[in-house]
């Protein structure tokens, strides 16, 4: 599927075309942007491909809802958006921690997946509290910083791995995750 890619470095067409590129034939998945929330939809009877939606033209919202995906196994890519539930802002604390609790690992693929771009990696928790003040995150975002490490010496999800690779040679960065230097300050 040819797309027409503007200069812009994060074009999110980019990533479209880089996914489109590595995954459409092989697992019948196609990247789109322009919806007004994130979603994944399996293929069904009247839409070939499974379809991997996300927000607007947002590059991060594009490598979130990648990271998603690369991690989601065959049972929950049968599923609409993988078979998870999301609650809205507002969250008791018992539903952050199980929201931070399945986003550890997608939020670790979407911070190695920035790195291929040269994107600065934002970690997102969703859950501004009253007076528009955010959690404590201290816990997640060491969660999410031992789950690169983790990767980083055992390797990425297979899906993942392949994505990194392809941002490398599309963005021109390093390729070897394992030079790659991950740390708190990092996501400050």
């Amino acid at each position: 599927m040819g797309v027409a890619v503007a200069t812009c470095v994060f074009d999110s067409r980019r990533l479209e075309a880089v996914f489109d590129r590595c995954f459409e034939v092989s697992e019948n998945t196609l990247l789109v942007g322009g919806a007004d929330e994130p979603l994944y939809r399996p293929a069904g009877t009247s839409q070939p491909h499974h379809l991997l939606y996300y927000r607007e033209d947002f590059f991060a919202s594009a490598l979130h809802e990648i990271s998603h995906w690369c991690i989601a196994g065959p049972e929950r890519r049968q599923q609409v958006d993988f078979g998870y539930w999301y609650a809205p802002e507002g969250r008791s604390e018992s539903e952050q921690h199980a929201f931070e609790a399945v986003e550890v690992k997608p939020q670790a693929v979407e911070w190695c997946l920035s790195r291929a771009c040269g994107y600065r990696f934002r970690v997102s928790v969703d859950n501004f509290g009253d007076g528009g003040v955010l959690p404590d995150t201290t816990g997640f975002r060491a969660a999410v910083l031992a789950q690169v490490k983790q990767w980083q010496r055992d390797g990425l999800p297979v899906r993942a791995q392949q994505f990194y690779t392809a941002l490398c040679a599309e963005f021109g960065t390093s390729t070897t995750l394992k030079s790659q230097h991950f740390s708190a300050e990092d996501l400050d």
